[in-house]
């Protein structure tokens, strides 16, 4: 039985995308503005072929469903994390996720959206939108209906390694020029604010979905004013822990072994090159290590990212 599987990713355009994925990852794309590699996903939008080992062909959403055993036979209806690389060549919408609650009831019982940014490039100067300035929903709306964009978002200057924390309720946005790696809940749910009135190629407009973000948006939470990680103490450092997924920054020069108790690890190498546990890997390698994996055992000079309940 194989204790690490690799997964065939899955390629979405998107009208803001690039071709970072291509230029800087190697992955072979579609042709056109590709915004999204979803790397580890058992989502129905974007579902991961296994492509080693004796799973291989299935799908992971079926490797859940049918051998449970192999995930520590931990609880749930569906695998709980999905693991992106989002590639911004243009500005994201002005958006906001649901929690738990509010997709199960109005999202025909999907997960909310709770999810994390770790920043692999960013253009000098660049900014990112982590939260809004207004105190109640009738505040929002009629900044919003006023164009008040400046006044309401809160931007934040951003660099490479820095991390950002997106809980359910705040109003976000990756502008362009930025690629981060995302760790999330399995959900596709987002309701966009704004979108620059931009047209999609047949001429249309993208929804917006204003009524459902004021209902879900946290008008107490407080704005950031940084992304900026404190200094590391070692090679594994906490970016990340909370009820839906915890998330490990590490970095390896020459040999390390990181212990992996878990149902699962999501693993995304993010730089560099190397092994794992054997197995030659580099920048954008994307393995899930299975419950029967206690260990990974690196080698080389990169950086990765871990994700585990």
């Amino acid at each position: 039985m194989d204790s690490i599987i690799k997964l065939v990713p899955v390629f979405k355009e998107k009208i803001w995308g690039g071709r970072k994925l291509d230029t800087e990852f190697g992955y072979k794309i579609p042709a056109g503005p590709v915004g999204e590699c979803w790397a580890i996903s058992a989502h129905p939008a974007g579902d991961c072929t296994i492509a080693t080992g004796a799973y291989a062909g299935n799908t992971l959403s079926w490797l859940w469903d049918e051998h449970r055993e192999l995930f520590g036979g931990v609880e749930g209806d569906r695998f709980p994390l999905l693991i992106k690389i989002i590639d911004a060549a243009d500005d994201l919408s002005i958006q906001v996720h649901p929690d738990d609650a509010y997709a199960a009831e109005h999202e025909s019982g999907s997960l909310g959206k709770k999810e994390c940014w770790y920043v692999l490039s960013a253009e000098p100067n660049q900014t990112i939108v982590v939260g809004q300035r207004a105190h109640s929903r009738e505040e929002f709306a009629q900044m919003v209906d006023e164009g008040r964009w400046s006044e309401l978002l809160n931007e934040v200057p951003i660099k490479v390694g820095d991390f950002f924390q997106i809980d359910p309720g705040c109003v976000h946005a990756i502008k362009g020029g930025t690629v981060v790696l995302e760790t999330q809940q399995s959900s596709d749910v987002t309701y966009r604010v704004y979108d620059y009135d931009r047209k999609q190629d047949d001429g249309t407009l993208r929804p917006l979905h204003m009524a459902q973000a004021l209902d879900v948006i946290d008008y107490d939470a407080k704005p950031l004013a940084s992304g900026e990680l404190p200094a590391a103490e070692g090679p594994v450092q906490r970016l990340e822990s909370n009820e839906c997924y915890t998330v490990d920054l590490v970095r390896v020069d020459g040999e390390l072994g990181v212990a992996t108790p878990h149902p699962f690890t999501c693993v995304s190498v993010i730089s560099g090159e190397g092994t794992i546990c054997g197995e030659p890997v580099a920048k954008g390698s994307h393995l899930l290590a299975l419950a029967a994996c206690d260990k990974l055992e690196l080698a080389g000079t990169m950086e990765l990212v871990l994700s585990y309940l």
